[in-house]
Formats: structure tokens, C-alpha cells, sequence
């Protein structure tokens, strides 16, 4: 089990959390370092939100669950910002709506950025000159903060690969040539005894309330696929015209295929002479074979492995496995690629790509752990009030950061989204 290193030490917490925050804020910034002014203000469906409001709402958790409670006289920059910048806090306050945050033109990308300063100011002031008690009791909720805004980084991302597809010009965020094809491994099975095992957050270090609490569970022997399913695999399954086949898909998700006319992953664009391209942050490129397939809803996923003769893994199955794999290491944010690398014949003999490149689909569903208590205050409805449609995926992408994940991270999104990096990794019954 890891420990974040956001956690702070009780000896010198103030410092450690001061220098948490100081890294955490300056690289949100150096995510939006690359873009123009134009780029900031584009929302280019109500799922994204702007760049400029990501830097702007991660400010206001600050300001508004930790400044104003706890800095007397504390005075925001502008009194309509707790309204533009509160995403989903019900008990907080009233909010602007979701779909028209791309319209909201002021503040500024400069006010933005004042604002952040603000807010940094006057948090760093907190922790200098607060007393250690007062620090240890604002601790998990300044943790939490820093843990929310590693979410938005990878949403800063994630929505502006979204906002550059839609540009018929496909512009890159920053430019990179495309990789070579490799061989990738074969597919291969590795076996697990099933039985009592143990699942859920553990130990010290962070984690969010929907890990919580660590629990038994039971599970029948199973396989799981030795890396992640390929492009070139997932051609073969649309060239056996899966998209167009109702029996490899769950009613819901083949309303879905025909109501949007899917044919291909999102971002994929048909060439004229056949083949297949991809919208990345680098632009438009070919699609590489060898890459672990992405953008894939949960009815894609789960139709691909029925076609395979498979299932998607069980969170549970999932975090178990895991435990085999010694090392959380992978392509995850802070290697500036963002997008999976291609798979390497020269794989080890275990579980490869468990962490990083493609966030992986489970059958799980996003419900509560046996014994689930929300937070008490406007805090508590960061994950529970969620535990309805949606499914689970585990272990990260090329952009998450990769002190933010954990073995027991539990991510979820609807069955139809697809513009976040969502792959998919085959399982069996033994």
C-alpha cells in the first residue's frame, strides 16, 4: 500500500503541508502554461468545463472550506465568486450552472490568476502562523484539497484534449512526434486462487472516504489478461463489424452505439484511404497498433470482452491482483506524453500497465463499501451522493498524477462517457 506524498508528518506538518501546496499549485499552473488566452474560455460540452473555471473552482474549495471558517475577517476577491466557482456543493450555496461555464468571459484569465494568488497567500499565511493543534486539525482538510485539485489536473487535461478534437484544425497542446509501432507481448492469462482477500483503504496516507473502510471480500478463482487490450486488437473487433452486431452488447449500450452512430473509439477519424487516425495532445496521428486502446465507454469495453470470449474484472478481482504488481510506477502526468505508450514485447511475466497509460474498466458498480459513512458538512457530498449509475475504474492514467493514485483508488464515470483516457483489460473465470 503506498502513502501519499501529500500526507503530512506530524512533526513538521505546517512545513510539509506548505510545501504540498506550493507544488501542487505551481503544477496545475505549469499544465495551463502551454495555452493562449483563447484556450482558457472554451467549453465544448457540458461534461468539460474550462480551463480558466478548473483554476478558479480549485481556489474556491480552498477559500471556502478552509480560509473563511478559519481566517477571521477573511474577505473573497470578488462576492460573486463563491457563485460562479461551487461545482456541485449543495449545501455550500447556490451555483451557476454546469453547461454554460464556457459564457462566463469574466473574470479574466488575469483575474484567475490574481485569484489563485490570493488564495495562496493567504493559505500559506494560515499555516505559518497557526498553531500546531490548529494545523493538525486542518490537516485532512487541507489533504483533501490538494487531492482535489491532482483531480482537476487531470480534468484540465482530460477536457482540453476535448476542447482541441472539436477544432477542425486539430492544433496540438504540445507537439511530439508519433511513436513507432513495437511488437507487443501476446495476450496472455494469469491465474489467482481466489478466496477471502482483503480490499479497501488501509494504513496511513491519504485516501478518499469512497476506499474507506477496508473489508473482506470473497471471490471465486479468476484470470486476468497480462496488460491491457491493443489498438490492433480492438481493430480486429470492428472489422468483425462488432458496432453493428446488437448480440455482443448490453441493450442500453447498443441504443447508445445507434443513437450516436459509433463506429470507432472517440477521437478516432477515418481517413480517406481506409485507415484510421487519432486526435491527440500532439495533434492529429495515426493510429499506432501497439498502444493500449483509449477512449472507450464502459458498453464498449464490456461489448469488446464478450466478443473476446471474456469479462471485464471485478474491482475487487482488480485491486487483489494488484497486490502482485510490486510497483505503482507507469506513464502517468509528469511525463508530459499524454497518451498511452506502446506496449513492449519485453514485458516481465507478471501484470503490466496496471498503473498509468488507460484508467480500466471494472463490472463493478459505483456503490458504497459495507459500512460507508459520508463526511459530515457540505464536504461529504464529494463522493457518496455519486453511488448511482456509474461503474468503476481503477488504476490511473497518462494523466493522473502519480502521487494522487492508489491501489484502492476508485474512480467512476457513467457507461456512455468516453473522453476521459478509458481502456479496458480482459477477465476470466478459472
Amino acid at each position: 500500500m503506498t502513502t501519499s506524498t501529500l500526507a503530512p508528518r506530524s512533526a513538521t506538518q505546517a512545513v510539509h503541508l506548505a510545501e504540498a501546496f506550493r507544488r501542487v499549485r505551481a503544477q496545475t499552473e505549469a499544465l495551463a502554461q502551454p495555452l493562449v488566452t483563447e484556450d482558457y474560455v472554451v467549453q465544448s460540452m457540458p461534461d468539460c468545463s474550462p480551463t480558466k473555471w478548473h483554476l478558479a473552482h480549485v481556489s474556491w474549495f480552498f477559500e471556502t472550506f478552509i480560509l473563511t471558517p478559519n481566517v477571521p475577517n477573511y474577505t473573497s476577491l470578488h462576492p460573486q465568486y463563491a457563485y460562479l466557482f461551487n461545482s456541485y456543493y449543495n449545501a455550500v450555496g447556490e451555483r451557476h450552472c454546469r453547461p454554460k461555464r464556457g459564457l462566463i468571459s469574466r473574470p479574466t484569465v488575469a483575474d484567475t490568476y490574481r485569484y489563485r494568488a490570493y488564495v495562496d497567500e493567504h493559505m500559506l499565511d494560515l499555516l505559518e502562523t497557526s498553531e500546531p493543534d490548529a494545523v493538525e486539525r486542518l490537516a485532512p482538510l487541507i489533504t483533501l484539497g490538494l487531492h482535489h485539485e491532482q483531480q482537476h489536473q487531470e480534468l484540465i487535461v482530460t477536457d482540453l484534449k476535448h476542447v482541441l478534437a472539436a477544432n477542425p484544425l486539430h492544433p496540438a497542446y504540445l507537439e511530439r512526434p508519433p511513436d513507432a509501432p513495437t511488437q507487443s507481448p501476446s495476450l496472455e492469462w494469469r491465474r489467482f486462487p481466489g478466496g477471502l482477500g482483503w480490499i479497501g483503504h488501509a494504513g496511513d496516507g491519504f485516501a478518499f472516504d469512497n476506499e474507506l473502510p477496508r473489508h473482506q471480500h470473497y471471490l471465486q478463482p479468476f484470470a486476468l489478461a497480462n496488460r491491457p487490450v491493443t489498438n490492433a486488437e480492438y481493430l480486429a473487433f470492428m472489422a468483425d463489424d462488432a458496432y453493428q452486431r446488437p448480440e455482443l452488447w448490453l441493450s442500453m449500450g447498443w441504443a447508445t452505439v445507434q443513437d450516436n452512430a459509433w463506429e470507432a473509439p472517440f477521437y478516432w477519424e477515418r481517413q480517406p484511404d481506409g485507415s484510421w487516425s487519432v486526435q491527440t495532445l500532439a495533434g492529429l496521428q495515426p493510429v499506432n497498433p501497439s498502444e493500449p486502446v483509449c477512449h472507450l465507454s464502459y458498453f464498449e469495453a464490456d461489448a469488446y470482452a464478450r466478443w473476446a470470449g471474456a469479462r471485464l474484472p471485478t474491482e475487487a478481482e482488480w485491486e487483489i491482483a494488484s497486490e502482485s504488481v510490486p510497483s505503482l510506477a507507469g506513464n502517468f502526468v509528469e511525463n508530459n506524453r499524454f497518451h498511452p505508450v506502446p506496449l513492449d514485447a519485453a514485458t516481465d511475466a507478471g501484470l503490466s500497465r496496471m498503473f498509468g497509460d488507460v484508467w480500466e474498466w471494472t463490472q463493478s458498480s459505483y456503490s458504497p463499501y459495507h459500512g460507508f459513512k459520508t463526511a459530515e458538512g457540505a464536504v461529504g457530498e464529494y463522493n457518496g451522493k455519486f453511488m448511482c449509475n456509474q461503474y468503476v475504474l481503477r488504476g490511473g492514467s497518462c494523466a493522473t498524477p502519480s502521487d494522487h493514485i492508489r491501489r484502492t483508488y476508485r474512480n467512476f464515470f457513467p457507461p456512455d462517457a468516453r473522453w476521459q483516457f478509458m481502456g479496458v483489460r480482459l477477465a476470466r473465470d478459472v
